[in-house]
C-alpha cells in the first residue's frame, strides 16, 4: 500500500487552490473546476468542491470543519518561508520554532481554517531521517 494523497473538501477551489500555489510555490493541475492537485514528489494535496462529496456519500465531508489534522511540508528554509509569506498568511498558529523531535515549525491556517505545518529538520537526528 502507498499513502498517494490527502484531499480537502473546500467551498471556494479556486481560492484554496490559489493559497496553496502561493504558499508551495507548486503549481495545481486541474481536473475540473470542482477538482485540483499539487503534486510533489512524496505526496499530493488534492483539493475538491464540496459538490464533490455526494459522489461518495452525502454529507460525508464538510469544509472548515478540522480540527485535528496538520498537513505537513518539508521545506529547505523554514525561516525564509516565514519571510516570504508574512502579509500573505492571516493566521500564523506560531513563528519557527524548534521542536523537541529536532524540526524547525512554521504553524499557520490555511483560508478555510485547516493547519498547515511547513518544517525543516535541524537536528542530527531530524537531517538523517529526511535525508536521501
Amino acid at each position: 500500500m502507498d499513502f498517494v494523497s490527502i484531499r480537502i473538501i473546500t467551498g471556494d477551489v479556486a481560492r484554496l487552490v490559489d493559497f496553496y500555489e502561493r504558499a508551495t510555490g507548486v503549481q495545481a493541475s486541474w481536473s475540473t473546476q470542482d477538482f485540483a492537485e499539487l503534486k510533489t514528489a512524496s505526496a499530493t494535496l488534492a483539493i475538491a468542491s464540496t459538490r464533490t462529496v455526494p459522489l461518495f456519500a452525502p454529507d460525508a465531508a464538510r469544509p472548515s470543519y478540522n480540527r485535528s489534522v496538520i498537513i505537513e511540508f518539508l521545506v529547505d528554509d523554514v525561516d525564509g518561508v516565514h519571510e516570504n509569506l508574512t502579509g500573505f498568511v492571516e493566521d500564523f498558529v506560531n513563528k519557527p520554532t524548534t521542536m523537541p523531535w529536532g524540526n524547525r515549525s512554521l504553524l499557520f491556517r490555511d483560508p478555510d481554517g485547516n493547519l498547515v505545518n511547513f518544517f525543516t529538520p535541524v537536528s542530527v537526528e531530524a537531517i538523517e531521517k529526511f535525508a536521501g
